[in-house]
């Protein structure tokens, strides 16, 4: 199935008293570039998010966002209470030996601040998650990256109808092409000998015959017509029996680009170089499509 990696996904899970979203957008890139904004107490996780968005998203530039609302108010500080009131203690008795007021609002007002810088006072506490609350984090992201991969397999499909309709058209003008060969070729005649009539000299015909005709096949596209029409059967072939084919449909529409680019080269005929002209436009779209599948 044919997959863009243009896509939107949203994953949540509910633990306790908190709420899980993770969210996920992607674009079109040659390889997998992930980058996470996650809350700093999920960065223990990173490395199995990551295994994880590459094993299903497999290419992209992939931007991953987890948020968490939580019910409760919680906080990774700590006022150590006996520290703080030993503190307190050696202060005043400091105070007194000194012969210092130990009272009154703005000897309170300095002492909390003094005390609050005090070592051990103030602890914080290294956030862990627990193995549940892991757990829910990953099903979060794994929903997401599913919906995402839904999203891109329903872009995919109209991508590739986009994209088959192109080749349709570029076999249709390749097809317009052949009237105006055998037109091409009496016209080319024709002009060579007009143009040695008017030298006035005596010309071998056998001779000229067998330069015209080895003049005119060098003009024929024959065969990369025949290339063209194979290479747009092997578009189609590797579009409705492959996965990831992005890469492939991208060659197949560079070896397509010369062959038409070889027609025009070898058209010297006016009609015929519209017709390539109308195949390059199609084939260019093609080409920026491409891109944009996985």
């Amino acid at each position: 199935m044919i997959k863009s990696m243009t896509g939107f996904g949203k994953g949540e899970a509910v633990i306790r008293n908190k709420k899980i979203t993770v969210e996920i957008r992607s674009l079109n890139s040659k390889q997998l570039d992930l980058a996470l904004k996650l809350p700093a107490v999920y960065r223990q996780s990173e490395y199995e998010i990551r295994n994880l968005v590459a094993r299903l998203l497999q290419r992209g530039k992939v931007d991953l966002f987890v948020s968490v609302e939580s019910q409760v108010v919680e906080t990774s500080a700590h006022i150590n209470r006996e520290v703080f009131a030993a503190y307190a203690a050696q202060l005043r008795e400091a105070a007194r030996t000194a012969g210092l007021e130990g009272s009154g609002e703005a000897w309170n007002a300095a002492a909390l601040q003094t005390l609050m810088r005090l070592p051990d006072v103030v602890s914080t506490e290294t956030e862990t998650i627990s193995d549940e609350e892991h757990a829910a984090l990953l099903s979060a992201v794994e929903a997401a990256a599913r919906q995402l991969d839904a999203f891109r397999s329903q872009e995919g499909a109209t991508l590739i109808a986009d994209l088959l309709r192109r080749v349709d058209l570029i076999e249709q003008y390749k097809n317009e092409v052949v009237p105006f060969e055998t037109a091409r070729t009496e016209t080319i005649k024709a002009r060579i000998l007009d143009n040695l009539s008017k030298l006035a000299v005596e010309v071998d015909r056998n001779r000229l015959e067998q330069e015209m005709i080895f003049y005119l096949e060098k003009l024929d596209i024959t065969e990369e017509k025949v290339r063209l029409q194979n290479h747009c059967r092997y578009f189609r072939e590797v579009a409705a029996s492959e996965e990831g084919v992005g890469r492939k449909l991208g060659f197949i529409a560079q070896e397509m680009g010369r062959e038409i680019n070889t027609m025009g080269s070898k058209a010297n005929e006016t009609n015929i170089q519209i017709l390539v002209v109308k195949m390059k436009d199609e084939l260019e779209k093609i080409k920026e499509q491409v891109l944009n599948i996985l």
